[in-house]
């Protein structure tokens, strides 16, 4: 079997495409079609753990759950986690790979190219759809001699393509009709269409700009998707977090008040989306000391390199209000780095992040890190030692972590790490009870854990059921997308290819 292939490219960064995807991923699978998604290179923190502890961008796991599959590395087999503003781990077939320069990672071209070809090849002989998610954009002419992830791979599949483009940022014309504009002819070719994303408002609105697009480029626009609000669907970014931390709006005095710190390099930031959903939570992300204000509890994230998010957060200030906030009573809480930054001390005798042999931790925790060079990455399932009334009640999540942390004060037992039954404790609690870490992402995913959590800072209700909230969200995009779409026009796009 040769799947049939469809790509998704974006105007720009955030244009929407990712979520396109998605809806195109579940509204196809819920028609019976055997469907995949494909990235070929992803930038990310935001980062997901398959089944065989492959590492891939949060994104194509969301897509992978919207086609009713497990998630896998040939879903997204270059995966690029920043670590510094010109430095990243390169992730390839879910495992670390190198870390290189920004100017080098271009001369690893033809490595990677085989990889993603490899990839696409072998989820084409086992499905009847793919649809491609591209990058960024596919007119950033100074990077296309390097492009692997756009019209490089809509190439190689001969698959056709429809443009993304963010009205809710201004300027659609020049982002539709001016991308094709610099597309080259053989590109061109491939190009079917495009999608108007975000539309806010009465959308007979823009029924002359459909006809401005179609007269200038001769190709037809598919649909004018609204602006979607109230979606529990992780984003592929921080831009989210980044633009969060510019407004952190503080809470109504109704609601339970939670900053998180917006870390320079923070990772896996979807870990309180559950939180954010529930109601008269209040989660603020902030990255500076005049916006923590007074909250029930601050949250530690991961990050990409916690040494380096550390001498920021000294840098900053946060780190003393941190302390304080925590010996006055208040709930802190780390979370993979965040938990490493609570402890007394992070040692890295093989310079895995620093130059430096070790560095003084915020001291709220009794436990003590060594950086090593082996990457922890496992879907896991725990059972929660003691932890408000939750004795022994079990936990899901996955680890992505380079390091191990010693403790005294474990509440957690890892019971199984990729489906391999284990005995690992995790997890440090401080005398009162207050200051708490671990290195599990998806905790707050769990109801039973995000209710028993809440309750302690004082918020009431009920807890909504996060799985099933997810799905609803799934389904709710996929309608949204489904409605808005000619999808007669789509069909014969995808089948005459």
């Amino acid at each position: 079997m040769t799947a049939k292939a469809l790509m998704i490219q974006g105007s720009s960064s955030s244009a929407g495409k990712s979520l396109i995807t998605t809806a195109l991923c579940r509204i196809y699978a819920r028609r019976g079609i055997k469907v995949a998604p494909f990235k070929a290179q992803n930038m990310s923190n935001n980062a997901a753990v398959c089944a065989d502890g492959g590492e891939i961008g949060r994104a194509q796991a969301l897509q992978a759950m919207a086609s009713n599959l497990e998630p896998a590395v040939d879903m997204n087999p270059v995966l690029i986690k920043p670590e510094a503003d010109s430095r990243s781990q390169i992730i390839l077939n879910g495992r670390p790979w190198q870390t290189l320069e920004a100017k080098t990672y271009y001369e690893k071209k033809e490595i990677l190219w085989g990889q993603v070809k490899e990839s696409l090849d072998r989820l084409r002989r086992s499905y009847e759809l793919v649809i491609i998610e591209g990058a960024g954009s596919p007119a950033e002419l100074n990077l296309k001699r390097g492009d692997i992830v756009n019209m490089a791979v809509a190439k190689y599949a001969q698959a056709p393509v429809l443009l993304v483009g963010d009205i809710d940022r201004g300027g659609i014309f020049a982002q539709l009709i001016g991308t094709h504009f610099l597309l080259e002819p053989d590109e061109q070719k491939l190009m079917r269409g495009f999608i108007v994303n975000k539309f806010r408002g009465d959308l007979s609105l823009f029924d002359d700009g459909v006809q401005i697009i179609q007269q200038k480029t001769r190709l037809p626009v598919l649909g004018v998707i609204p602006y979607l609000k109230g979606l529990s669907l992780p984003d592929e970014d921080a831009v989210s977090v980044e633009a969060a931390s510019r407004s952190a709006q503080p809470a109504s005095t109704s609601q339970t008040d939670i900053a998180v710190i917006a870390l320079p390099r923070i990772a896996n930031f979807d870990d309180f989306d559950s939180l954010r959903a529930e109601s008269n939570v209040h989660i603020r992300h902030i990255d500076s000391l005049d916006k923590l204000g007074k909250p029930r509890a601050i949250i530690v994230p991961g990050t990409k390199s916690t040494l380096a998010d550390l001498t920021w957060l000294r840098e900053t200030g946060l780190a003393n209000a941190i302390v304080r906030f925590a010996e006055t009573g208040g709930e802190v809480v780390g979370i993979c780095g965040g938990y490493q930054m609570l402890g007394e001390s992070i040692y890295d005798p093989l310079h895995v992040e620093s130059k430096v042999d070790s560095v003084d931790g915020l001291g709220l925790l009794p436990v003590r890190t060594t950086f090593a060079k082996q990457k922890n990455t496992y879907q896991i399932q725990a059972k929660i030692l003691n932890f408000e009334n939750l004795t022994d009640a079990t936990l899901h999540g996955y680890e992505i972590h380079m390091g191990e942390t010693q403790s005294q004060t474990q509440w957690l037992e890892i019971a199984f790490r990729n489906g391999e039954q284990v005995s690992v404790k995790d997890g440090s609690v401080s005398s009162n009870g207050k200051v708490w870490g671990c290195y599990i992402h998806g905790l707050f995913a769990n109801d039973s854990f995000r209710q028993a959590w809440l309750t302690r800072l004082g918020w009431q209700g009920e807890i909504e059921s996060q799985s099933l909230r997810f799905e609803n969200s799934l389904e709710k995009l996929a309608d949204a997308v489904e409605n808005a779409l000619d999808m007669k026009m789509l069909e014969k796009i995808i089948w005459a290819s």
